[in-house]
């Protein structure tokens, strides 16, 4: 049976360039759904889960870590494999926080997606080469998804959400319409994230979002 793909990426290019290239290995893995977004990829998932989901990190509304963190709480067997353009240690540690089990940077995709999506589903990992060093170290020093006790652990999904909007420039009235919530609940969410990280200003919540990966810029 072949492996399940899925895959999300706010670019159309990318999405049909990843569906074009595992099209030539059809009797061994199947694309069975693709998103714009993390939101739309989780929607898929809830209806028919793959084995592997290919997830770009920079995607609005709700970026790929977010969504990955999601996804495994959805499904504990989910495989994970991050395609991005950020070769930073930051994020590249925030990937594997979040239960990352490949890393691939757009750059090298071509040649690795198959190879990494045959590792991840064979239960290891895969990541580019430049970044492999880094990758193992982390491996053997991360215990697992989130950090206990750090301060972006203890907000709630919905709060991280929110952050990311705040960060991508969105006022209340339209993180209200985004996420179908009332603008009560959004300042709500607001004032316990001000308690929860002890920061009251918007600039330092968005400088917070962009330091701790919440908000991918």
């Amino acid at each position: 049976m072949p492996i399940k793909v899925m895959i999300a990426d706010d670019h159309v290019i990318v999405r049909e360039g990843l569906r074009a290239l595992l099209s030539k290995w059809s009797r061994e893995i199947a694309v069975t759904g693709e998103a714009p977004d993390g939101k739309g990829l989780l929607e898929l998932a809830r209806k028919k889960p793959a084995d592997v989901y290919v997830l770009d990190i920079a995607m609005p509304g709700l970026n790929g870590i977010e969504t990955a963190a999601r996804l495994l709480r959805l499904d504990k067997n989910a495989r994970i494999i991050y395609l991005s353009m950020y070769n930073d240690k930051p994020t590249v540690q925030k990937a594997l926080e979040a239960g990352a089990h490949g890393y691939l940077l757009k750059e090298n995709a071509g040649e690795d997606i198959v190879k990494a999506i045959r590792a991840v589903h064979g239960g290891g990992y895969y990541v580019s080469a430049a970044l492999s060093g880094f990758m193992l170290e982390r491996l053997h020093t991360v215990p697992g998804p989130g950090l206990k006790g750090e301060p972006a652990s203890r907000l709630t999904p919905k709060e991280r959400e929110i952050i990311q909007l705040i960060a991508e420039g969105l006022a209340d009235k339209e993180i209200s319409r985004r996420l179908h919530i009332s603008g009560n609940t959004v300042h709500a969410h607001r004032n316990n994230i001000s308690r929860k990280l002890d920061i009251h200003k918007q600039t330092d919540l968005v400088r917070y979002a962009i330091k701790e990966k919440i908000a991918v810029v």
